[in-house]
């Protein structure tokens, strides 16, 4: 049976498509709120249920806002080629100040407002207890999608949602209060108050950070580091930025490689930048700046048929490698030392398992009298950017001797 793509069946799964679609979820409920609160305080005359409808109109402005940031944040232009994420957290922002208006509206009314002065029916109180959790219920959907998309505005209008249910049971008390002659709602309308100014403290302040360019937080930042580091010709990671635009991000690295093959080079940075892209979510760009390592120290690893220094004629088959380090600028022999080959009774890729038994000592040579040209040990040692060179030495010190006149003759060749 053939399956529809979902361009063909009409549904578009993007993520700016999944966020306009909440976004428009957000401004129908809001419409809703709006119509049911402002008829329930004509019917029953409270002052705080029109109030709250006001508020909720406000909602829906904010909604629109919220579509507007939505769609305009993903375009790029020639003026704009980093695209318009940022209107994300300029929304965000416009939204935490709606928060702190709340909270203001709320302190005013816990001050100044008397409650009800008309009589209306108990089942008012039926239906306000009914709207109390519905901002809430959306909030907390605005929230998750926000999230898993990385959506700064959906998520602060799914806080200001939440904040809403708090504002409804403000005045479903109010009502209740009243109803009973008990005066309720000062107390409480002030200590939630508080709570408001909380939510929009955060809010501003995580967009404030992105408006400002902060760095991203330090987990992601350990998380991308370690993405570069896997890769196998990486050596050290110099520098590392990055910044939130919106709900994605830019990153920004140095990286010392081995060699200096520029083809190599680019090709583990594309391999980096496919890294990064699985472990951290919503990564715009990701720009890898490669320098070649500066040597002051070579290591070369050869294969030994004893511990006595006498060279094996085969690879994977050898007992014993030698470690030797030399002294660049010297071209000096400074220190050797003996590994048993732990991967020589492998059955089956047996090449493989010892090459990358022997990177794990960081070699920069591989020296031996077998020849490995398209054997499997020379693929793990060229993606590593480790070379690999034959040798007629029969034993470590004929070796030596030669690995330090080829230094020798290459530091002429330099100066």
């Amino acid at each position: 049976m053939r399956r529809e793509t979902p361009e063909k069946s009409g549904i578009d799964k993007t993520p700016e498509s999944v966020l306009i679609r909440v976004a428009f979820l957000s401004l129908i409920v809001n419409v809703g709120l709006v119509i049911a609160k402002l008829g329930l305080s004509l019917i029953s005359g409270s002052l705080a249920l029109r109030a709250d409808g006001i508020h909720s109109f406000v909602d829906v402005i904010m909604s629109v806002a919220l579509i507007f940031g939505i769609k305009i944040s993903s375009r790029k232009s020639k003026g704009y080629p980093y695209g318009l994420y940022k209107v994300e957290n300029i929304v965000s922002v416009a939204i935490s100040l709606l928060i702190f208006l709340t909270a203001y509206e709320i302190t005013l009314e816990a001050l100044s407002s008397k409650g009800a002065q008309l009589p209306y029916s108990g089942w008012v109180l039926v239906a306000v207890a009914l709207i109390v959790p519905v901002p809430y219920i959306l909030g907390m959907y605005e929230v998750k999608v926000g999230r898993k998309y990385n959506s700064p505005s959906l998520i602060a209008d799914g806080e200001q949602h939440k904040v809403d249910v708090l504002t409804a049971s403000i005045v479903f008390f109010a009502l209740l209060g009243q109803y009973f002659g008990i005066p309720l709602d000062s107390i409480a309308a002030i200590i939630v108050a508080l709570f408001i100014i909380r939510s929009g403290w955060y809010i501003l302040k995580d967009s404030m950070r992105t408006l400002l360019d902060a760095s991203i937080d330090h987990d992601t930042l350990d998380t991308i580091r370690a993405a570069i580091l896997s890769d196998p010709i990486v050596r050290r990671v110099k520098r590392i930025t990055g910044r939130n635009s919106g709900r994605f991000m830019f990153v920004e690295a140095t990286v010392t490689m081995a060699g200096s093959d520029l083809e190599k080079a680019h090709n583990a940075s594309e391999r980096i930048e496919d890294q990064i892209r699985k472990l951290v979510p919503n990564v715009d760009r990701v720009l890898i700046h490669y320098e070649p390592e500066t040597k002051t120290h070579l290591r070369y690893a050869i294969p030994l048929q004893d511990r006595e220094g006498k060279l094996s004629p085969h690879f994977g088959e050898a007992p014993f490698f030698a470690l030797i380090d030399f002294n660049v600028k010297e071209c000096k022999f400074e220190r050797q030392k003996i590994i048993a080959n732990q991967e020589k009774e492998s059955e089956k890729r047996k090449g493989i398992m010892v090459a990358k038994m022997l990177l794990d000592n960081e070699p920069d040579v591989v020296l031996t009298k077998q020849s490995l040209s398209g054997k499997s040990a020379s693929y793990v040692f060229g993606a590593a950017n480790i070379k690999v060179k034959e040798t007629d030495a029969e034993s470590i010190s004929r070796a030596i001797e030669q690995i330090e006149r080829e230094l020798r003759w290459k530091n002429t060749i330099e100066e």
